[in-house]
């Protein structure tokens, strides 16, 4: 089994609300957390755990952005597992990528920030870095930054990039705070779903940003979602996408039979509240079992899918 949670968002100010008007508890965040690495250790079966993105949020004072992301990893390292990490836009407002990646843990050879494992010979997890191409973590004169930005003015005629004002369906999704996976990164995601699919293995694509619109609000889409779910409709093998951003959450299954899940924020649970929970890994199906917050979600395979276990 696999532990799943959703936004953090940590940060020691007072609690506040989103530019939606919905309140965000920013102190709790981190005690919901830690109500889901004792639930989890308790449980006892759990092999590893997944952080969404999002480790710290945006209004975290600069000053302590290492310090609350270390406060974050701290609580995560109490779990009796592997935690594997994925940037969030909330965790690049505060830091640069290069520094992330390393604080991160991320189990990767370079500064780059996807990568897959295989926590059992029949399931693949393929952890995206869907801000590779983005105007947020790189440095301002980088290339990636200006080649983003140019997509953006393209795209959207607002003043503040952050708006999807005047922009209508999935076409909100262009705006400052989302990003897109880059060419380097797709390539390497079709050899790897390759791979999969020639071992026979189940894949779990996550991601900070979701992949279908069905499963989230416009606004909150990756860029360039369809390039990446083209890639997976060339294989049988993803049997699901897991995401984050959306603080509601979402759940959806695309015309190709593949479930999509936007998990519920922590950030967003009241005092008392949570929001995280594990899934159940089986044959035929994955069983999402939340706590509170996050709603409980069965995902059964199509019959002529299933990968041969």
């Amino acid at each position: 089994m696999a532990a799943a949670n959703g936004l953090v968002q940590y940060a020691d100010i007072p609690d506040g609300r989103s530019f939606l008007g919905v309140p965000r508890y920013y102190r709790h965040s981190i005690s919901v957390l830690q109500r889901a690495v004792s639930t989890w250790n308790k449980q006892g079966n759990i092999k590893f755990s997944i952080n969404f993105g999002d480790t710290i949020d945006g209004f975290c004072p600069k000053d302590k952005s290492l310090w609350a992301v270390q406060k974050v990893i701290d609580e995560f390292e109490k779990f009796d597992g592997p935690t594997y990490h994925m940037f969030g836009n909330h965790c690049l407002y505060n830091l640069p990528r290069s520094k992330l990646v390393a604080l991160l843990k991320m189990p990767t050879d370079s500064d780059r920030a996807y990568y897959d494992f295989s926590p059992c010979p029949e399931y693949r997890f393929v952890v995206l870095d869907a801000y590779d191409f983005s105007a947020l973590g790189w440095p301002h004169d980088h290339p990636v930054t200006a080649a983003a930005l140019k997509l953006l003015d393209e795209k959207n005629p607002n003043t503040d990039k952050n708006s999807p004002d005047g922009l209508f369906g999935v076409d909100r999704r262009f705006v400052k705070f989302n990003g897109a996976v880059g060419k380097e990164q797709l390539s390497w995601l079709n050899d790897v779903l390759q791979d999969a699919s020639d071992r026979r293995q189940n894949v779990i694509l996550c991601s900070h940003l979701p992949m279908d619109p069905g499963a989230v609000y416009p606004a909150a889409l990756m860029w360039n979602y369809d390039e990446v779910m083209a890639i997976v409709r060339r294989y049988n093998c993803v049997k699901a996408c897991f995401a984050g951003h959306d603080h509601k959450g979402g759940y959806s299954v695309d015309s190709h039979g593949v479930h999509h899940r936007t998990l519920e924020a922590a950030l967003e649970c009241p005092p008392g509240t949570s929001a995280f929970g594990h899934i159940e890994v089986y044959p035929d199906k994955l069983l999402l079992v939340g706590s509170d917050g996050m709603a409980d979600t069965e995902m059964c395979f199509r019959s002529s899918d299933r990968a041969a276990l």
